[in-house]
């Protein structure tokens, strides 16, 4: 299988064990669920220019929001998939090491705490939320289990 595959075929892992960890963490402790609709809606401002909001609930609905968030969601896990092959080479496969996956997904972070969470307005790094600790060692946590579905699918290739 050539490289560029594999990043996405990680990027898929990556993101889908992100969606199991947040459902069994609904399912374990009534975490909300990621609401996908306004990611959506902040992408479609975001096209058109309008990157920060102060609520990005009081914007008016977008059509398809939702499905719209879910591609968003699974293409920006495809594209770091990718960017990490491209980053640290297709040789990292042959013992696809973790912790440069983890680093890597960690610092991946950063687009969520200075672009989308202030582009909703939830302030940076989630700084306007009730608790904003809470949602950064949450959003830690959550880089980490994309880090191992990557990881999981890099070893699946290999092997």
């Amino acid at each position: 299988m050539d490289w560029l595959t594999t990043g996405v075929l990680m990027g898929i892992g990556g993101t889908l064990a992100m969606d199991i960890w947040a459902l069994l963490l609904r399912q374990l402790v009534g975490m909300p669920l990621p609401n996908w609709g306004n990611v959506g809606r902040w992408s479609v401002q975001a096209t058109k220019g309008q990157v920060f909001n102060d609520d990005i609930s009081a914007v008016a609905p977008v059509t398809g929001e939702t499905s719209i968030g879910w591609a968003v969601h699974y293409g920006v896990g495809i594209i770091y998939g990718v960017l990490f092959l491209v980053i640290f080479g297709p040789d990292w496969l042959v013992n696809a090491a973790f912790l440069p996956i983890w680093i890597f997904s960690i610092l991946t972070i950063a687009a969520g705490w200075f672009l989308l969470q202030p582009g909703m307005g939830l302030g940076w790094a989630a700084s306007k939320t009730d608790t904003p600790w809470r949602a950064r060692i949450m959003g830690l946590i959550a880089h980490t289990v994309f880090a191992l579905g990557m990881w999981g699918v890099a070893l699946l290739v290999a092997a």
